[in-house]
């Protein structure tokens, strides 16, 4: 697909293709296609030029935009390998992690320099940081060059020699994206040309993009499927309230967001057009629902792992439907097999699962760390992370299994976790975000029956409060969740 969008972008080259928003919502062209292409074809250069070829690890510190998808085409075309540096992973991971695959270059933005440099103890407070990237090898400025960075990478290099869009790499490695692990024992999925190239195919499938109506979303796997297919992609504003008058502006064909962007949007009052995809974090029937109700014609989450994007995907109605114990993600996509291993733990496999973890032999089954059931119909239900286990009076609890039925109207977040109780025991609390406006009383008369329900899993204690967020995608931070919920039963918060 990556060769398609190269073709696509040079067919109407004066049309957008990537849009932003002002502040009152109004779009504005960040990027047209021939911009793009232009770009991605000055990066080839300069990369040929100075030396690089097929196989060679380049480090990629560069915010999500034009100049971020131009440096992954570029890549592409020369079978180079991207190593995505990802300040939220932290300095020490990401040093032990390139350890296993020195880059030959690092190419960042200024912003990334910054986060690495004279900015650090801002970035701190907001949980980014970078190593020095002169530690990590020769360091190359990509966009707007501020006092301090590194010398720009050439635009003005010669083309000759450079191979062409399309020029055959074989299946070589394409990708590096840095996932779960510590300094001790570093984990990077490595995902193949073939293996991202079926990604973004299934994508493209299951979003189904018409030409040169808009998209909104800001991820590779929106921007690629969306560009290909000829249709511009806005890049979700960061404020709610514009995101909100963005939308409304735009009127998207199909909109991605994560779940606290949409939580976050709905508060702004936001309305939905067409049809609306949502992942990274779990996404409740309740949340799903409430996009509906705010216009969509259709919410679907999608459940997709940096190792295979996406392996399942349901709509609202479908989820909301769904009585059973746990959580319904839907059916495995075409391609995807599912199975639980005799732990329950789920696997997934396919053309698009990542190729292996850096440094480690090659693997077809992906373990998602997901417990999970398939019922009658192939489809799939998650009964919780495995490693979030509670234990309490010898029996062990799965908090997946339950949290989707604390999603009750004026719920924004539930989750279980569980508290020290002495002896090796533990105390399982509920612990729940009520929605603005929705009053305590009324969330605890509400929650009573689907607590009853719960049964031998019904918790010792419910709480209400923020629930905290972590990562990219701001995922309940379970351990920071227990923090609070101890604090809380212990009367220190």
């Amino acid at each position: 697909m990556l060769d398609r969008l190269q073709h696509s972008l040079r067919t109407r080259p004066e049309q957008p293709a990537v849009l932003t928003a002002t502040r009152t919502g109004a779009p504005r062209v960040r990027a047209t296609r021939g911009e793009l292409v232009g770009l991605a074809d000055a990066y080839a250069a300069a990369l040929h030029q100075r030396g690089l070829r097929a196989g060679e690890t380049v480090g990629v510190a560069v915010r999500p935009g034009p100049r971020a998808l131009a440096v992954l085409l570029a890549l592409w075309r020369l079978g180079l390998r991207g190593a995505v540096l990802d300040p939220g992973a932290g300095p020490e991971v990401l040093r032990a992690r390139l350890a296993l695959a020195r880059p030959s270059l690092v190419l960042a933005d200024a912003t990334a320099q910054a986060v690495a440099g004279w900015a650090r103890p801002l970035a701190r407070r907001a949980q980014l940081a970078l190593p020095d990237l002169g530690e990590l090898g020769p360091v190359a400025t990509v966009g707007r060059r501020l006092p301090g960075c590194a010398p720009m990478l050439d635009a003005a290099a010669s083309r000759v020699g450079v191979p062409g869009p399309g020029s055959d790499h074989g299946d070589g490695d394409a990708v590096i994206v840095f996932t779960s692990g510590t300094t001790a024992r570093p984990r990077a999925v490595v995902h193949t040309r073939a293996s991202l190239a079926a990604g973004m195919d299934t994508v493209s499938s299951l979003f189904g993009a018409r030409p040169d109506e808009p998209v909104l979303g800001g991820t590779f796997f929106v921007l690629v499927p969306s560009l290909t297919e000829g249709a511009p992609v806005a890049l979700p504003a960061r404020s709610p309230r514009v995101l909100a008058r963005q939308l409304h502006r735009l009127r998207p064909q199909g909109t991605y967001l994560t779940p606290p962007q949409l939580r976050d949007a709905l508060r702004a009052g936001a309305r939905f057009p067409g049809r609306v995809w949502t992942g990274s974090a779990p996404a409740s029937a309740e949340l799903l629902s409430r996009v509906r109700r705010a216009g969509a014609a259709e919410a679907w989450g999608v459940y997709a792992l940096t190792e295979l994007f996406p392996a399942a995907a349901v709509e609202a109605r479908e989820k909301a439907a769904f009585d059973g114990a746990g959580d319904l993600i839907g059916a495995p996509l075409p391609g995807v097999e599912a199975k639980p291993d005799e732990d329950g733990q789920l696997l997934l496999a396919g053309p698009a699962a990542r190729h292996r973890y850096l440094g480690e032999d090659p693997d077809p089954w992906v373990r998602t760390g997901d417990r999970a059931h398939l019922d009658a119909t192939g489809r799939i239900i998650l009964e919780g992370r495995c490693k979030d286990m509670v234990l309490r009076r010898a029996e062990n609890i799965y908090p997946g299994l339950y949290e989707p039925a604390l999603q009750v109207p004026g719920v924004e977040l539930a989750v279980l976790v569980g508290v020290p109780a002495g002896d090796g025991d533990e105390r399982l609390v509920a612990v729940v975000q009520p929605q603005p406006g929705a009053g305590e009383p009324e969330l605890r008369a509400a929650l009573s029956a689907p607590l009853r329900r719960m049964g031998t899993a019904r918790p010792d204690a419910l709480l209400f409060a923020d629930i905290p967020l972590a990562g990219r995608s701001r995922k309940p931070d379970r351990a920071a969740t227990a923090r609070l919920a101890t604090a809380r039963l212990d009367g220190r918060a």
